[in-house]
């Protein structure tokens, strides 16, 4: 998986749930939610005021060590 911008969280998560601790590390704790998981990581940095950028970076690198 290549995960973007307009990735979907709840893709992301299905994919790899261990993703989730790069989610909580910025805050968004609120992966459970339903609203949440349909979000892309665009959508949820803006409104975490974070980097979106950086968070995809961190989880393809993370996903390619595993490949």
């Amino acid at each position: 998986m290549i995960v973007t911008k307009q990735s979907l969280i709840g893709d992301v998560l299905d994919f790899d749930r261990e993703t989730a601790r790069f989610f909580f590390e910025i805050g968004m704790h609120c992966l459970g939610c339903p609203a949440s998981r349909g979000e892309t990581i665009e959508d949820a940095c803006a409104v975490h005021g974070t980097d979106a950028d950086a968070l995809v970076k961190t989880i393809n690198d993370y996903l390619s060590r595993k490949a």
